[in-house]
């Protein structure tokens, strides 16, 4: 009889070590690696790993593929405005702070319909203060269908956005192809009027003063209307220098009732779009 062929498995060659590879090629491979991952699994792998994830490259091939229209126009703007580094941004970039943030058209406000109580708030209370309530009618879009009710006496509320540490690195705030758009949902309850004020303030490093919007709507009267309406503002061309967005809301009845029967405030935003055209 003829030699048996040997049915044993050839040995199966050895898993590639990704620590073998060119700095060039490692980057590549990383870039294929969702944000989170890369920095909270990549990033304490070793020091070779860690130096690619706190550098621009590796983020800027990510950026590079999304090929949708903002994703090339925003491709193009961080190719011209590159970050500027600074100790702020270490030990990660910003163009990494950007994708783990993802900051464009996300609505920046924290806690904006009082579903945390009065988190993330700057307040002071007038009259019996402010309240958190169920809301009057349904508002569209609204993560919670809940608001801040106001008192006899004026109440007053703020919020500041930090734009940078949200993802938006300044050079891109810069670049004029920047728009904040604001708005708010208020309103009144069907028997009692009330006051409502809304200013908006993009201010500089130091905080100061850059720009502002303000909106003071009519009183709503007693027994007129029930429920909420929107108030909004887009920034365009701002200039350069903008870091933080101050939100800032006032309001009260007009009858002096005790207890919560002023003005109601909900779905607040803050949205940073990039103007493609």
């Amino acid at each position: 009889m003829g030699a048996r062929t040997s049915r044993r498995l050839q040995p199966a060659d050895e898993p590639m070590d990704l620590g073998a590879l060119p700095p060039e090629l490692l980057v590549q491979v990383l870039s294929h690696v969702p944000p989170h991952a890369l920095v909270t699994r990549c990033r304490p792998v070793c020091r070779a790993w860690r130096n690619v994830v706190d550098g621009p490259t590796v983020w800027l091939l990510q950026l590079a593929r999304d090929r949708s229209a903002q994703g090339r126009a925003l491709y193009a703007v961080a190719q011209r405005c590159p970050p500027a580094d600074d100790a702020e941004t270490v030990p990660l970039c910003a163009l990494a702070r950007y994708c783990l943030r993802a900051p464009l058209g996300r609505n920046l406000i924290f806690n904006s319909c009082g579903e945390r109580g009065f988190r993330g708030w700057e307040v002071e209370h007038g009259g019996n203060g402010w309240a958190v309530e169920k809301n009057v009618i349904l508002v569209p879009g609204a993560p919670s269908q809940t608001c801040f009710v106001t008192s006899f006496e004026w109440c007053f509320k703020r919020q500041v956005v930090d734009l940078v540490m949200e993802g938006v690195w300044q050079e891109l705030l810069d670049s004029a192809q920047i728009e904040i758009c604001v708005a708010d949902w208020w309103g009144a309850r069907e028997n009692c009027s009330c006051i409502y004020r809304l200013r908006v303030r993009l201010l500089d490093v130091c905080e100061n003063e850059v720009v502002k919007f303000s909106a003071s709507p009519d009183p709503v009267f007693q027994w007129t209307e029930r429920g909420c309406r929107q108030v909004s503002h887009i920034f365009t061309n701002f200039g350069k220098g903008i870091r933080y967005v101050s939100f800032e809301q006032y309001g009260r009845d007009t009858r002096s009732w005790v207890g919560h029967y002023g003005a109601l405030v909900t779905h607040s935003s803050v949205q940073v779009r990039l103007r493609v055209s």
